[in-house]
């Protein structure tokens, strides 16, 4: 073994502070082994680390997938699976990990650098230096059970995506852009095919060949201790070196150094379809070469055009096929960084039969753009807003410049020169400012339309949906059928004994060797609040910044709360009570919160069209949204945000009156909302995940709930009825359109929230006095609705009900349970329920090793929505969720009886993750000042609130933690105390019912449609329309409408 040297063996190559963000860059390189370091030292309470690996691979088998979970089973030094993760808990720590086509990236989340640091080496052997088990790989990649059935953790990922649209169409789309041994050719997760026989071999040869040092870039971001990392590094290289290939090898740089990709030699057109019995709707991508990611100036003109072109409903793209000729429901853009960078559009919801139309229209559109004149001074202001939005990204994102430099370390010289032009300064655009509209126009043309390109068009399939599913059911019977009985036996035993080695208990010493980490160095923010108007009436603040706030207060009565952050931004925030919209309305919103930024205004009497609102919108702010307050803890509310540069405070202000009371109910603008919103409809039924969340809400929420009136299974008929009326009677919605804003905006319904460094802002409180006039000040604020109020009867007193929701679109399962939970932040079984929570969820915890661990599932969790007075278990994309929800009921039932002990260092492991969430909720300056006002406003918690939790979670006893068990956690798997909704591929439906049914459940089965509720906007004769709409509960949501709204 190799000594350890006496001098360090990292040598700075670059070090620079960015002169539009306050941190400091520098990058380190190992001169014994070539590993790359990049810190970028910023303050906050987290240190976040991403261990990235070039990897490059030229077949579908999946090995780089792999890798990524089966490092986390053990690594030379810590031969037991879990270890890692049980030893991040006590640390602060999560880790984590993904898999892109041309990298491998392993994340340690940590509050702190003390518990960072202690988990650094570890993790890194288990990058460098895995064990790579046979057992390990036999459960995790794939293996088949003793029923015959096919799964494994990395497989059941697989299975849930590879005959989806999108990765579908992105698949051939790869094909056709890059010939064989081009690396990004692909499927880097693995195809199902290649993953049943890929072995175990295989994958070690690929982390020989791609896993060592000189491939390895360490990006860390956060409070860094430099000396103590670089100290840490060079025991690790000496822990490495005698285990690894010699670092002077030959070696194949991935991407660089490997065969280039060629240039397109023809515009290629084909059509993939994807199972889907709604054929409605299809997709079109279009993707092109761009320039190469290393020239810095035409990469960030080439994001400044694809803002130009469709990064909003003003830019041309979305404007002319979106708004105004209404073929796609929206037009995106996306760029994957790479040697030349690929540029794909995406058009959505577009008709099925005019998919090959629409594809020539928007090649028309393209065409047009770079022949006629470009809008120059909209173009000027593109790359004016893209400056601001890169600063403002900087101080909201937690872990800024990852990205950048991830993508530097994998295509750039390793010197890191390129890194520092890239970020040190934002000097391009200066540049690109200056450039000639013929200069724009010639790169339209060299990139985009006058390109060779690929285009996919997504066709919807019902025949292809039965294929799939029969083919897949025939698989399976001929698999058993090979095996037969005792080779089924077989194949159980074998998994059996690959678990029992995988699961080798951890010796204690092994863990006690670490203890849990002072947590002297999570350097939490903090904000500093003031208070004007009925805000006043939370309780008098003597601090500076409310001195500041008194000078100015003009007893406005409007309630404003601030919080003073060191930012060079002001953030806006008008939070808003609904109470006051009527319930049969309330699916209304979906279409009114759409228009609220994309409708002309009336200014001065004359009438502002929406093309030009947007782009004066744009000059004037970094970000604008309006939407359910899901951010300050209750999506009852409606949160309307615009976000500028703390200068134009005043200005902001100003938007949010006149977009408010001067926007124009537009009928054209409402019907073409109202069309996109429709043809958005088929794509999101495809999702399992997505319409699990949807059909527990029309179960558990009251029709007076926002959330579920704007749901996805509501719109599909409200937006029937809309569109009818908009044809038959367009005035009646104009007018149910202003109801809803005279019921929104009332003084009483208003309150403020303002997160912006106080000392800079010129009239905090009397620049609001223009935004009252008109308002009845008059009337008393409003109290802050509960989420508890709008829960319906079977959300309150769930039992008895499940339902099992077959999808064509699905490839697996998912299974979510509700039963009945605290009510009140101030329940005393809160503390407890947390530390149960975060001791059955921990990665390597209880659940994670007898579901994920044993392929059961690709997750689990449980949640506790204390607004809602329930808690929730969520079995996501299972080959069987029946078997992963019986094994989590097996979990909690042998802590509750006494069977299985708790563990003490996992408990401390618990207490230690419950601190890591509080850091990771308040990670940047605008998340604290968010949650600060959510904390003191809309839930009336103290301000000392996390202080006090985090002191009781430690003081929990065993014995509360089995209570809850017992009493909260064990009625979410019984059916008589849990509801149940479960999504699955249609050919599990038998096999889930029958198991549900021996765990007491009666599932129901059940379509998508059967659960829909149109809230009395029906389309008058509309047979189809009847028959779509559903029951829940055995009462149809038209009669559970009227008690509502007679309730009102």
């Amino acid at each position: 073994m190799s000594s350890i040297l006496s001098r360090p063996t990292f040598k700075p190559l670059q070090k620079f502070s960015p002169d539009y963000a306050p941190c400091t860059i520098t990058k380190y390189e190992s001169e014994r082994t070539g590993m790359s370091v990049v810190v970028v030292d910023r303050e906050g309470p987290k240190v976040n680390g991403f261990f990235t690996l070039a990897t490059e691979i030229h077949d579908d088998s999946g090995a780089p997938h792999t890798l990524e979970h089966l490092c986390f089973m053990g690594s030379k030094s810590y031969c037991y699976k879990g270890v890692l993760d049980k030893l991040a808990t006590r640390a602060y720590s999560n880790t984590n990990a993904w898999t892109a086509t041309d990298h491998t990236a392993y994340t340690l989340d940590t509050a702190g650098w003390h518990g960072f640091a202690q988990i650094l080496p570890i993790y890194l052997e288990h990058v460098i230096l895995p064990t790579l088990t046979d057992a390990g790989c036999y459960t995790e990649v794939h293996h088949i059970d003793g029923a015959g059935q096919d799964a494994g953790v990395v497989y059941s990922e697989m299975q849930g995506v590879q005959n989806t649209q999108g990765e579908l169409m992105d698949l051939r789309s790869r094909r056709l852009l890059y010939p064989e041994n081009v690396g990004f050719r692909y499927e880097t997760g693995g195809m199902l095919e290649q993953l049943r026989v890929l072995t175990a071999d295989r994958i070690r040869q690929f982390h020989r060949d791609m896993y060592q040092p000189k491939n390895l870039c360490l990006v860390i971001v956060g409070q860094v201790d430099h000396t103590d990392l670089l100290r840490i590094l060079d025991k690790f290289e000496d822990g490495i070196i005698d285990d690894i290939p010699p670092p002077d090898a030959p070696f194949t740089r991935p991407w660089v150094e490997s065969q280039p990709a060629p240039p397109l030699e023809r515009s290629i057109l084909e059509t993939v379809e994807f199972p889907e019995e709604d054929e409605s709707s299809g997709e079109i991508t279009v993707t092109f070469f761009g320039p190469s990611c290393n020239d810095l100036i035409h990469a960030s003109a080439l994001n400044i055009l694809l803002v130009y072109l469709a990064g909003s409903s003003a830019s041309v793209l979305e404007n002319t096929l979106v708004e105004k000729e209404q073929v796609a429901s929206a037009v995106y853009y996306s760029i994957e960084i790479r040697p030349k960078i690929l540029i794909q559009f995406c058009l959505s919801s577009v008709a099925t039969d005019r998919l090959r139309e629409v594809e020539q229209r928007f090649f028309e559109v393209l065409r047009e753009t770079a022949r006629k004149p470009l809008d120059m001074a909209y173009l000027k202001d593109c790359i004016t807003r893209e400056r601001r939005m890169i600063k403002n990204s900087v101080e909201s994102s937690a872990t800024p410049f990852s990205e950048p430099i991830i993508y530097d370390f994998l295509f750039a010289d390793r010197d890191g020169s390129m890194l520092k032009a890239d970020l040190s300064s934002l000097k391009e655009f200066d540049e690109l400012a200056t450039w000639p509209e013929g200069k724009w126009q010639g790169l339209i043309k060299g990139w985009m339309s006058d390109a060779h390109h690929v285009t996919i068009l997504g066709k919807p399939s019902a025949v292809l949906s039965k294929k799939l599913k029969s083919e897949e059911k025939a698989r399976v019977e001929e698999q058993k059928k090979r095996f037969g009985p005792e080779g089924l036996k077989a194949l159980e035993k074998k998994l059996a004994d690959a678990k029992a080695e995988n699961d080798r208990e951890i010796p204690k010493g092994v863990l006690e060797q670490f203890p849990v980490p002072s947590t002297e160095s999570i350097h939490f923010i903090s904000t500093t609040t003031a208070r004007s108007g009925a805000a006043k009436k939370l309780g008098r603040l003597e601090n500076g910044m409310q001195q500041l706030i008194d000078k100015d207060d003009s007893q406005l009565p409007l309630f404003v709360h601030f919080e003073h952050v060191q930012s060079n931004f002001a953030h806006v925030n008008l939070i808003i009570s609904t109470e006051s919209v009527p319930i049969p309305l309330r699916p209304l919103l979906s279409i009114y919160l759409e228009n609220m930024f994309t409708s002309p205004i009336v200014r001065n009497g004359q009438k502002i069209e929406f093309e030009q609102v947007i782009k004066e919108l744009e000059k004037d702010t970094v970000d604008y949204s309006i939407g359910p307050g899901n951010g300050i803890g209750n999506p009852e509310l409606l949160v309307m945000r615009i976000s500028v540069e703390v200068e134009k405070y005043d200005s902001a202000i100003r938007w949010l009156k006149e977009l408010i009371w001067n926007g124009v109910f537009d009928l054209e603008r409402i019907a073409s909302t109202t069309i996109r919103l429709l043809a958005d409809i088929p794509d999101a039924k495809r999702s399992g995940s997505n319409m699990l969340s949807a059909v527990e809400e029309m179960i558990h929420s009251s029709p007076a709930s926002i959330v579920r009136a704007r749901s996805t299974l509501v719109n599909a008929l409200y937006l029937k009825g809309v569109r009818h009326h908009l044809k038959e009677d367009p005035e009646f919605i104009i007018i149910k359109l202003k109801e809803i804003r005279d019921a929104l905006f009332q003084f009483s319904n208003i309150r403020v929230a303002v997160v912006a460094n106080v000392e800079k802002l010129a009239k905090p409180v009397s620049s609001w006095e223009k935004f009252t006039e008109g308002l009845d000040t008059g009337k008393p604020l409003n109290p802050v609705e509960k989420r508890l109020s709008r829960v319906s009867d079977a959300g309150r007193d769930p039992g008895k009900l499940a339902y099992l929701v077959p999808m064509p679109t699905v490839d697996s399962s998912f299974a979510l349970s509700i039963a009945k939970g605290p009510s009140s932040f101030s329940d005393p079984q809160i503390p407890a329920l947390t530390v149960a929570f975060s001791y059955l969820d921990a990665v390597e915890g209880p659940m994670w090793v007898a579901v994920r661990g044993t392929g059961l599932a690709y997750g689990t969790n449980f949640s506790r929505h204390t607004d809602s007075g329930q808690i929730s278990y969520n079995v996501y994309r299972s080959p069987n969720a029946f078997k992963a929800f019986q094994v989590g009921r097996s979990v909690v039932e042998g802590f509750v009886n006494g069977t299985t002990d708790f563990n003490t260092l996992a408990l401390e492991g618990a207490i230690s993750s419950i601190v890591l969430s509080v850091a990771n909720s308040e990670a940047t300056m605008a998340a604290a000042a968010q949650m600060n006002f959510a904390r003191q406003v809309i839930r009336e918690l103290p301000d000392d609130w996390n202080e006090q939790m985090l002191r009781k979670v430690r003081e929990v006893k065993v014995e509360e933690i089995r209570a809850v068990m017992k009493d909260i956690v064990l009625p979410v798997f019984t059916a008589a105390t849990a509801n149940l909704v479960v999504t699955c591929a249609p050919v599990m439906e038998e096999e889930l019912v029958n198991g549900f049914q021996h765990m007491g459940f009666a599932p129901e089965v059940r379509s998508l449609a059967s659960f829909q509720d149109d809230y009395g906007m029906e389309v008058p004769g509309d047979k189809y329309c009847e028959d779509e709409k559903g029951e829940v509960d055995g009462q149809s949501e038209s009669d559970d409408d009227e008690d509502e709204d007679g309730s009102e």
